[in-house]
């Protein structure tokens, strides 16, 4: 058989197969929201990420309106002819939302953790990364060149340790998620903040799955643990409860000004469209208007978890709109969120390197969208799989 450069491929892939972490693409049709046609099966959705549930309908006629005077692409990155009106009223509403100087836009969450890590820490500098972070956080902070110590998940005497270990950098930077996206859990942020105060170090945060659904305003974990005046960078995205696209960093206006400057993401690419700006002031503007939105979405996450711990089944330290069943290992993941589809349900297997090796789950994300009877039925569903489990292990 001749050569070809990609045999080597094929044989990782049937390793990633064989060890149940290959992945494979789907395809859906139709809007997303509590209900979603899959692959051509009609399921109810608790793999999205739309936790406000704007992205399917509510923000659409926003869109639609901006399209004629607007357009649509914006031809160039914002600091050549790419930033319009509407990008420039969502940075001053994100701030007027934020509670700080200013605000600076970018095409998603991911370029917004890059952009942000990487202008401000460099050779020389240490960053304590949680070792939970998202693989957005994890890249801006190898691309950064600085010095790297991952502590402990939400252990801030680990913390504390990797701060003295680099009392001689430049600058420390500790970097962190706040709220967890696959375990739903929350960051320390109140030692970290009495940390970084103790040994002056700078605090950037990812408030990307909190945005919108917690603390009183919708501010995030920051406000929900009161200690929004300790952080010094906060990033967050417009892609998830807000329903729309995009990230955005939000601070000082120094700190902006910096990122202006030295940012390759934000200097370096294309624009949003102005539609999608408008959609974001509108998604905020819910936020603030309708805060039973998400008291709603939290109650019935606090349901569903009592649920599933009454029946022993295993949520780890959730607290949010983000509830984890957590199984161990791949295969079994794969085989619960199978099971669940072939009942109408969709909750996506979630495997390494997602999630430590040992700790495969099944990810179930809540949105307004959902009602008590969907939480019924993922329930009922769940107890036939433990109960079809527990009779082929007797």
């Amino acid at each position: 058989m001749a050569w070809t450069p990609w045999d080597w491929i094929e044989k990782e892939l049937a390793k990633w197969e064989h060890r149940g972490l290959r992945r494979h693409r789907s395809t859906r049709t139709g809007p997303q929201g509590a209900v979603i046609n899959w692959n051509g099966q009609r399921l109810l959705n608790f793999g999205s990420n739309d936790y406000l549930d704007l992205a399917a309908r509510t923000l659409s006629p926003h869109v639609q309106q901006m399209l004629g005077p607007g357009g649509w692409g914006s031809g160039a990155s914002p600091l050549v002819t790419g930033r319009g009106e509407w990008h420039a009223r969502l940075e001053r509403r994100l701030a007027e939302f934020e509670g700080v100087e200013s605000a600076l836009l970018f095409p998603s969450g991911y370029a917004a953790n890059i952009g942000a890590i990487t202008a401000l820490a460099g050779p020389g500098d240490a960053i304590l990364s949680d070792a939970l972070n998202h693989a957005s956080i994890i890249d801006g902070c190898r691309l950064s060149g600085a010095d790297i110590r991952v502590y402990r998940h939400a252990d801030p005497s680990d913390l504390e340790q990797g701060l003295l270990e680099n009392s001689g950098a430049r600058r420390r930077f500790i970097v962190s998620d706040t709220l967890f996206s696959m375990g739903g859990d929350v960051a320390p942020l109140g030692p970290i903040v009495e940390l970084a105060s103790r040994y002056q170090a700078m605090v950037l945060v990812d408030e990307a799955h909190a945005t919108g659904v917690l603390g009183e305003r919708g501010r995030g974990v920051s406000e929900l643990l009161g200690v929004e005046t300790g952080i010094d960078v906060r990033v967050g995205t417009l892609s998830k409860a807000l329903g729309t696209i995009g990230g955005f960093v939000a601070g000082s206006r120094l700190l902006i000004e910096w990122l202006v400057n030295q940012a390759r993401p934000y200097i370096f690419s294309t624009a949003l469209p102005e539609a999608a700006a408008a959609a974001g002031i509108a998604a905020l503007d819910i936020v603030e208007q309708q805060p039973e939105r998400r008291q709603r979405l939290l109650h019935r996450a606090a349901r569903l978890r009592n649920e599933l711990n009454v029946r022993e089944l295993q949520t780890g330290a959730s607290r949010s709109q983000i509830v984890p069943l957590i199984l161990g290992e791949p295969g079994r993941a794969l085989e619960w969120s199978q099971a669940l589809r072939d009942r109408g349900l969709h909750c996506p297997a979630i495997r390494p390197p997602s999630v430590p090796t040992g700790e495969s789950l099944l990810r179930i994300s809540l949105t307004a969208g959902h009602t008590d009877a969907d939480i019924d039925q993922l329930i009922q569903a769940l107890d036939d799989i433990r109960r079809r489990d527990a009779k082929a292990d007797a």
